[in-house]
Parts: C-alpha cells; sequence; structure tokens
C-alpha cells in the first residue's frame, strides 16, 4: 500500500463502516450522551485543564472527532466548538446527536493533514485523542495542519496510545504485529470494532502508521510549536484498544512484561508562540 491517497480511500471506507456500528456499545452510548452523559475521558480532561483550564468561552477545534461524543461533551462545558473528520458517516451521525443533544457544533469534512484555511487562526485549542495518530501517513503535515488553526498563543493537547502498547498484538504470549517507528504502512484486515468485537463491517480492511514520541516531538518543534509537556501513562481507566490489557483488581489497566510496567498512554501538549 505504497499509494497514500489509495490508503486514505481504504481507510475512509473503513471508518464509514465503524460510524455504522458505534453508537449502543461500551464505548458509544448515543442514547446516554442524548440524555446528558459527559464522555471527556481522564487523560483528555487533564490535558485540557493543564493545557488552557476552563473552555468556555474559548474556541476549541477537536480534530479527527469521529461521530462526535467528545466533541458535544466539550460544547456543553461553554465551548465554541468545531468537530473536523474525514467521515462523512461518522460527521452526519455527529450532526444528528448534536441536534438531539440541543448542542451547536460546527462539524466540518476534511483531511486532518490539510485542513482548510477557513479553520486557521482561529482556535484557542486544538484537541484530537485517541487512536488518532496511527491513522495519518504523514505526521509532519498533521502536525503543520493543526498549529495551522491555532491563534499565537494556542494550544495543541494530544492524548494517544502509546507506541510501545500499539505494537502489542496479544499480552497472553506476548506476541508483536506493529513496530515502534515509522516504517511503512500496515495493512489490517479485521471484522469488529474496538467498541464491539462481534460488529460486523461493510468494509474490513486499514492500513495504519507507526510513530515514535521522537517523531511526534520533532514534527510539532518544525511545525512552530514550543513542547509544553509529554507525559507517559502506567495505566488508563479503559482500554482503547477494546480487549488487548488486562484489567487489575483496582479497574484500571495496564500493560506489563516480565512483571514491569510499560507505558500505555501519552499526553503531549504544547503552544503556538
Amino acid at each position: 500500500m505504497a499509494d497514500a491517497r489509495a490508503a486514505r480511500r481504504l481507510n475512509r471506507a473503513y471508518w464509514d463502516s465503524l460510524a455504522a456500528v458505534h453508537g449502543n456499545d461500551a464505548v458509544y452510548d448515543d442514547e446516554a450522551l442524548v440524555a446528558g452523559a459527559d464522555t471527556l475521558g481522564e487523560l483528555e480532561a487533564a490535558a485540557i485543564r493543564e493545557s488552557i483550564g476552563a473552555v468556555a468561552g474559548l474556541d476549541v477545534i477537536h480534530v479527527q472527532c469521529h461521530t462526535g461524543h467528545d466533541t458535544i461533551s466539550l460544547a456543553r462545558r461553554g465551548a465554541r466548538l468545531t468537530g473536523v473528520d474525514f467521515s462523512r458517516a461518522a460527521l452526519e451521525k455527529a450532526r444528528d446527536l448534536a441536534r438531539r443533544a440541543g448542542v451547536e457544533v460546527d462539524f466540518v469534512e476534511a483531511d486532518a493533514t490539510a485542513l482548510p484555511n477557513a479553520l486557521h487562526n482561529r482556535f484557542d485549542l486544538a484537541l484530537a485523542s485517541i487512536g488518532v495518530i496511527c491513522w495519518i501517513d504523514d505526521l509532519a503535515a498533521w502536525m503543520r495542519s493543526a498549529t495551522a488553526t491555532l491563534r499565537p498563543g494556542g494550544r495543541l493537547a494530544l492524548v494517544d496510545i502509546h507506541p510501545v502498547y500499539q505494537m502489542i498484538e496479544r499480552v497472553q504470549p506476548l506476541a508483536l504485529d506493529f513496530p515502534y517507528a515509522h516504517d511503512g504502512p500496515r495493512l489490517f484486515d479485521a471484522d469488529g470494532s474496538y467498541a464491539d468485537r462481534d460488529a460486523k463491517l461493510a468494509a474490513t480492511e486499514s492500513v495504519q502508521y507507526a510513530h515514535s514520541l521522537g517523531e511526534v516531538v520533532t514534527s510539532a518543534v518544525h511545525a512552530g510549536l514550543r513542547v509544553e509537556r509529554l507525559e507517559e501513562h502506567l495505566d488508563l481507566a479503559f482500554d482503547p484498544r477494546g480487549d488487548v490489557l488486562p484489567r487489575d483488581e483496582d479497574g484500571r489497566y495496564r500493560l506489563r512484561l516480565d512483571g514491569e510496567l510499560l507505558p500505555v498512554a501519552f499526553t503531549f501538549l504544547a503552544r503556538r508562540p
């Protein structure tokens, strides 16, 4: 899959299929969202709080927003929200959910590596989470695009799966099926979703890309951002990949190798000078 445009078409069809099945599962409960549930995760909430504080009255762009659960939750906190995604099916569902929830959100169909000029220099915060950059072939372009949406002094908050955890196919017995750093696209073909393993997808093939933490930081610096924080997390409140991590007695999800903890997620915060 050397052609990036072909890979994006494949991924768009895959995410259209995911949008069709998400909504009544352990991750996406549409009815609960409409009724008032706040879906913003603990890492995202902490990243926003540490980067910019309260969002009320601010302009926020949610990059790769999927069906808009976190987008709508942020809008309920008083921010002016724009959600961006390349999946038309996901955005149609997001618009319907926002309408039913009585929340005003501007949803825009666009490629995250080339966000339109109309979105440039408009936002106090750009948020992206979780399971984001593995779908991006050109991380430098993604970082430039996200940076372009920010006003001077605006913040980028990226919360994502740690590249070490991204390598893991299964824990017991340990098996890897993904590189730590970029060495070309990897093609996957699997039915089901991280939200519902029994879901039947109309399109099952996807292309993913490996990006190291070093690439994240370097891409941000080259995009003109000032790095403020990089934190690696050793436990999570849920498994963003569905059923890979074991659940400990305290209810948290952790990755261990020979008894030693490995990172499962990271938070990256940066500011446009």
